[in-house]
């Protein structure tokens, strides 16, 4: 490990000459997205969680306190996992996803239940959401077994359902909690990672139609299910039942219309807007920010996901296929989650609890969301160490 750290420290010594100044050892604009998403995230927190924190706590800075303590174990844990090479995690894919699995079987056994979902795990004074960090466990190991078995995936039906049977039960499981938009957004992305991997057209359609079916049935077998989506298709025939949150939700983009209301001018977040600082946090920033403070939120994030991809293409071409698809999980999950996230408090999707990645109040997400990051800086950092190293212009150490 200390290693792996010099070697984030030190710069590169050219054959025959001294030492030059230290290269950057990440993408700029990926480190400049994250530290923007950062800042933001915990401005909007403060904002639309001050007044419910002082009512129902007794400290207006209670939820801003704690979501510091979430970026700051975010970023230490993400320092432990952008130092510790790629081979380390694709050998512990295996015995990391087995984890993963025991955890969504305990979690169901003595789990906390909040608003009727047993999703989380009580470990002294916070509570682990599970599937945050089995979805980590998940896209290391989809992304071990395409490096190990891609050509498999390209030219066979067992190649490409094999991983599609750990999906089903990690649904099942999540389902159980439940926890129906993990499961969607999981599911969706490991379909993406094996089209990217080369699966045949007609195996991706086939896997694809049955998912969107499962999804149908299980939205039509459960009646809160069904309800959202009815409130979502028009909040306004039930503003003050099922379409509640919605109704309230685009409130706020009205009022925010093209700059907003200004930082704190909220209206919404006073108790009319239920989970304004988790998973309605982006109709705060539309009420505070307007127009332009969405776009350019949006922007961040696509700027993320851009550059997920393109850490991808660059693994790829090189070679290292378990660092490539790693990145292209990571850019697809980001992606999928955001506009889950985004479409919902936008009502062009039906309600689901799913938060905005390093902007919505909540631990589990801030550090899963924190070690997914700091993989795909990891797959970027090894792929400038070979491209240097290609070039026989010297190297980090790693």
């Amino acid at each position: 490990m200390s290693e792996a750290m010099s070697g984030l420290q030190q710069g590169y010594r050219p054959r025959g000459g001294a030492a030059t100044s230290q290269p950057w050892p990440f993408d700029p604009l990926l480190v400049l997205a994250v530290a923007l998403l950062v800042g933001l995230g915990l401005v909007i927190v403060a904002s639309a969680s001050m007044d419910i924190a002082d009512r129902n706590l007794g400290s207006p800075f209670h939820y801003v306190a704690r979501q510091l303590v979430f970026y700051a174990a975010g970023t230490a844990l993400g320092w432990l996992v952008v130092t510790t090479p790629l081979a380390q995690w694709q050998r512990l894919s295996g015995p990391g996803l087995a984890l993963g699995f025991g955890l969504l079987l305990v979690v169901l056994v003595v789990g906390v239940e909040v608003n009727g979902a047993t999703r989380w795990l009580p470990l002294g004074p916070v509570n682990l959401q599970v599937s945050e960090f089995f979805k980590i466990a998940l896209l290391v190991y989809i992304a071990d077994y395409v490096g190990r078995r891609q050509e498999e995936v390209q030219t066979s039906a067992g190649g490409f359902f094999k991983p599609l049977l750990l999906l089903a039960v990690a649904g099942t499981l999540l389902l159980a909690q439940p926890d129906f938009g993990a499961a969607v957004v999981m599911a969706a992305t490991v379909l993406g990672v094996l089209f990217l991997a080369g699966a045949r057209l007609w195996l991706f359609a086939a896997a694809s139609g049955v998912a969107a079916g499962v999804v149908a049935l299980l939205v039509v077998s459960a009646p809160y299910r069904l309800e959202r989506v009815t409130a979502f298709l028009n909040p306004w025939a039930d503003p003050y039942n099922s379409g509640f949150q919605l109704t309230q939700a685009l409130i706020a983009f009205g009022r925010g219309e093209w700059t907003g209301v200004g930082l704190g001018g909220s209206v919404q977040k006073l108790f009319y807007l239920p989970e304004a600082h988790t998973d309605f946090v982006f109709a705060v920033i539309g009420e505070e920010l307007g127009l332009i403070g969405v776009l350019a939120i949006l922007a961040l994030y696509g700027l993320l996901v851009v550059r997920g991809l393109v850490v991808a293409r660059v693994a790829e071409a090189a070679g290292r296929i378990f660092a490539a698809y790693i990145a292209y999980g990571i850019a697809l999950w980001l992606g999928l989650q955001v506009f889950i996230s985004a479409g919902v408090n936008m009502g062009v999707l039906p309600t689901k609890g799913l938060t905005l990645p390093l902007v919505s109040y909540g631990g589990s997400s801030v550090v899963s969301t924190a070690l997914l990051l700091a993989l795909l800086l990891r797959v970027d950092h090894e792929n400038r160490f070979a491209q240097r190293h290609r070039r026989g212009r010297g190297a980090w150490r790693t």
